[in-house]
């Protein structure tokens, strides 16, 4: 009886533990089928035309659909925006599009079989569609303008789309291979390449070869995207390798204005060398009252002489156009393509008259409603200065004042698109002030600072830091008010002597107060401590660097401390 028992309970055992074996290779089973089934899925996109843009097949993030239509490809405005130009435009007024890219400013007008490229009209194959309230732009006529090869495969219904500026890295297979959907075997097969065909390696952001494991990223003849084992490829050419923008400063830039009136003569820098800057920017240019985008050019020979001057000591010179604070002159320029397309050509004309190597554009006191507008004139300036290789830099105010003083500025934007955005870090308390008050303290320079980098979303690398060669003496007498500008190199005239100086630590400037013939007299002082206080903010916040308003100003012995905070000779 006993030993009956011991074989059922044997039996029992087998019986359980083939049971678990069972369960184990089921729950394996499963187990592979949800790890390696999602690879075998086919989810590509065959009822529409793909487009493949630098390697990444983006069909499937389209606002719209692609259309081919004729021979020509058109992408809808909205996808143009998404993946090659931020700040395409539809312009009410001439009832045209305008986008821009690093070099080129492209206008198409709707129902026109031609664009205008940088000034030169040229006939494009299509012409602008509008379908169901969408605008579908002949994009495979706009290559030139976004420095792109374009190639429409139709086997395959795909458009594919090669940034000309990008690596681009091409090898061949040496046997007969499988291209993958995912880097393993266990995977959905998308293509077939033959021994020795050329397949393109794509490549990472860092321009390196897109590898997982041994297995290679790339892209056939016929747009299809995949993975291959890495060790069947050979040959692997660069083809083109990435196109890098030398910068024309390198390390902190160091600009001094250097200001004249408009009637009088280009000031004679020969045979001055001034340390600690790198960059100069003299006030050469002026916008023409109601003048519709024409310009003054207030340089002439004397300008020439300058500009070889600046040279001569390996200065960048990149003078100043002011509005001259003509705001309705500048908005009806601002308000018509046309009349910022003249102003444009008109800066170009100088750059290249002159040999410049940039241009400060010094708009200020400008309608808030034009703000975008003048982000427009922005974005259609830098690609033809970039064209001509000149830097594009972009005055602006304190965020946060009035209307037509702060508000007239889309910080982001300017930022974003020009080399540099100058803060003009001053006029805290300036000729509109009601009350006495520092002309730039450190913290509210600081606190400014952070606003760029924060609300207004501007890179640090973008930002120069304006800092002011001048103060203001403050006057009250019964209750009233007067200011007067002091030049940082006659603050201790106007200060009697035996008059004690207070250290503000927030301000990091000195403060002295006074009493003259019954009138109160108050000045915060630059000196060289504030203005070293300022620059240290520089290096701080790894900012662009700094300018400087205005020659003349200052005291000569500023420089060797500007010098020595920035690490310019």
């Amino acid at each position: 009886m006993s030993r009956v028992s011991k074989r059922e309970e044997e039996k029992v055992k087998s019986r359980i533990f083939y049971k678990l074996i069972v369960v184990a290779l089921f729950l394996a089973i499963v187990f592979l089928v949800l790890k390696f089934a999602p690879n075998y899925i086919n989810n590509d996109i065959t009822d529409k035309p793909n487009l493949i843009i630098n390697n990444s097949n983006v069909t499937s993030d389209l606002k719209k659909d692609v259309i081919i239509e004729d021979g020509v490809i058109y992408i809808s405005k909205e996808d143009i925006y998404n993946f090659f130009d931020p700040y395409i435009y539809y312009d009410e007024k001439y009832n045209q599009i305008i986008t821009t890219s690093e070099k080129q400013v492209t206008s198409m007008v709707i129902g026109e079989k031609a664009m205008t490229n940088n000034g030169s009209k040229v006939e494009t194959s299509g012409t602008i569609l509008e379908k169901n309230d969408t605008y579908y732009i002949p994009f495979s006529d706009l290559k030139d303008t976004y420095n792109v090869e374009i190639k429409y495969i139709e086997q395959t219904n795909t458009v594919v789309v090669d940034s000309i500026n990008r690596k681009y890295v091409l090898a061949d297979s040496k046997k007969d291979t499988k291209v993958m959907a995912y880097p393993t075997i266990f995977s959905r097969i998308v293509d077939s390449i033959d021994k020795g065909e050329t397949v393109t390696v794509v490549q990472t952001k860092e321009g390196e070869n897109s590898t997982i494991d041994g297995w290679t990223k790339v892209r056939t003849d016929i747009g299809k995207l995949g993975y291959v084992k890495s060790s069947t490829l050979v040959n692997e050419f660069i083809k083109r390798n990435t196109m890098e923008t030398e910068k024309q400063i390198n390390g902190k830039v160091s600009m001094m204005w250097d200001y004249y009136y408009e009637y009088s003569s280009v000031p004679d820098r020969s045979g001055q060398v001034i340390n600690g800057i790198n960059v100069v920017s003299p006030t050469f240019f002026t916008l023409v009252d109601e003048g519709k985008g024409q310009v003054s050019d207030n340089a002439g020979e004397d300008g020439k002489k300058y500009v070889e001057w600046a040279h001569s000591n390996n200065y960048k010179i990149w003078p100043s156009i002011s509005n001259n604070s003509y705001i309705e002159t500048t908005s009806e320029i601002m308000r018509d393509y046309n009349y910022r397309h003249d102003l444009i050509e008109n800066i170009v004309s100088l750059v290249l008259k002159y040999n410049l190597d940039g241009i400060n554009i010094d708009f200020e006191y400008m309608h808030d409603e034009d703000k975008d507008l003048f982000s427009r004139f922005i974005i259609e300036l830098k690609p033809r200065l970039e064209e001509i290789g000149a830097v594009l830099s972009v005055d602006v105010t304190a965020p946060d004042g009035g209307e037509e003083w702060s508000l007239c500025y889309n910080r982001n934007v300017i930022g974003d698109v020009a080399d540099y955005i100058v803060f003009m870090a001053y006029d805290q308390h300036g000729v509109s002030s009601e009350e006495p008050g520092t002309n730039a303290g450190y913290d509210w320079v600081k606190v400014n600072i952070d606003k760029f980098l924060g609300q207004e979303g501007v890179k640090p690398e973008k930002i120069i830091l304006g800092i002011p060669f001048y103060t203001r003496l403050w006057e009250e007498n019964n209750g009233n008010i007067e200011k007067y500008t002091v030049d940082m190199k006659d603050i201790e005239k106007v200060i009697p002597s035996g008059v004690e100086k207070t250290w503000d630590e927030d301000l990091k400037q000195y403060y002295v107060e006074f009493v003259e013939n019954g009138v109160k007299n108050m000045l915060w002082i630059e000196d060289e401590e504030s203005i070293k206080a300022k620059l240290s903010l520089i290096q701080e916040y790894n900012l662009a660097g700094a300018a400087y308003w205005e020659k003349d100003r200052e005291p000569e012995t500023i420089w060797n401390t500007i010098s020595q905070s920035l690490g310019i000779e």
